[in-house]
């Protein structure tokens, strides 16, 4: 099904994105998303593609399942719930730093150890409430503290340093380097830093499905089977009480699924059907609903889906629009607007 070569680095360039969703209010198109979106069929040929699928981008923490299996094959013996917040962008709630805590607790080393941007939790009404309490940025907040509590765990196992655990050059980032080439099927492009202070690679919107499918069609037992399984067991783990991304996993059996700032959301299901999208202009608004009716488009039951066609737009207390993915994706079921 995939091949194990990997190819040449995506070019670097100015995506050529297209028109993927539509803002409608009273009939009149208010507003356009721009961005991309590829669908893998379950042999790995591009069934759809929208816009720009080749060329490089930052998949942000839509990369996160990847570099959690890079850390099991390194030696990581995370499962279950510390594993799904290895590959988080999570809330910030109680459960999440609990978890944090717990893997350094594993690794014998205290939070100071971490190194990623100290931050306020992700969830706003958690957030809120550490405001109220006079509570201060924190790494152990930070969304992806799970994540650094695993690789300090990694780099402890695999007796490396620890203090510069996120240089490029560090042996734990050039292993994970190495599995996103393996996974994506792509040489990477670029590496510069991601917003909590770890490596970031840039592949293609292609290359992300293509990793997002490797994991989800490995055999049982492998690491990325095992990320795949703590990631569908652990939604909330993954991300957080009420976030759409773990509503998703749970409204569709099988579907792993990982969403990333600036617009990207990928998915993937067992049999090798894989989704990835990029929103152009890094807005939320246009990412689950375009995902959702890529993943219709993919075959996936649009009954399952209709939640996630995205906020009806109001005008005072009336509904007057809605946001509307382009027609080369299956239309889900939802409400029309005069």
């Amino acid at each position: 099904m995939y091949g194990s070569s990997v190819a040449a680095a995506p070019t670097i360039r100015e995506p050529l994105h297209a028109p993927v969703a539509r803002l409608v209010r009273g009939g009149v198109v208010e507003g356009i998303h721009y961005g991309s979106v590829v669908v893998l069929a379950a042999d790995g040929n591009v069934d759809l593609q929208i816009g720009d699928i080749e060329a490089a981008f930052y998949p942000r923490s839509a990369l996160k399942p990847v570099q959690a299996v890079a850390m099991l094959r390194a030696g990581l013996p995370l499962d279950g719930e510390l594993l799904s917040l290895a590959a988080a962008s999570h809330s910030g709630e109680e459960r999440h730093l609990a978890g944090s805590r717990r893997i350094l607790e594993l690794a014998g080393l205290p939070e100071s150890a971490l190194r990623n941007a100290p931050d306020l939790p992700f969830d706003p009404v958690v957030r809120e409430a550490w405001v109220r309490e006079g509570r201060m940025p924190s790494r152990l907040a930070q969304n992806c503290s799970g994540k650094h509590a695993a690789m300090l765990m990694t780099a402890r196992l695999g007796g490396w340093s620890l203090d510069d655990y996120l240089d490029p050059g560090h042996p734990l980032q050039q292993a994970i380097a190495e599995i996103v080439e393996d996974l994506t099927g792509q040489e990477i492009a670029r590496v510069t830093v991601d917003g909590c202070g770890a490596p970031l690679f840039s592949i293609s919107l292609h290359g992300l499905a293509r990793a997002a499918a490797r994991i989800t069609t490995a055999a049982p037992g492998t690491p990325e089977a095992q990320v795949a399984d703590a990631m569908r067991e652990h939604a909330e783990m993954a991300s957080g009480s009420g976030r759409d991304v773990a509503a998703l996993m749970r409204a569709v059996p099988g579907l792993l699924a990982k969403d990333g700032f600036e617009g990207v959301q990928v998915a993937a299901l067992p049999d090798g059907r894989a989704v990835a999208v990029k929103i152009a202009d890094g807005a939320d608004r246009a990412r689950v609903p375009v995902a959702a009716a890529a993943l219709a488009r993919a075959g996936v039951d649009p009954a399952a889906l209709a939640e996630f066609a995205g906020a009806p737009l109001l005008g005072g207390d009336a509904v007057v629009g809605s946001i509307r993915p382009v027609r080369a994706l299956d239309p889900i079921a939802r409400p029309t607007y005069a």
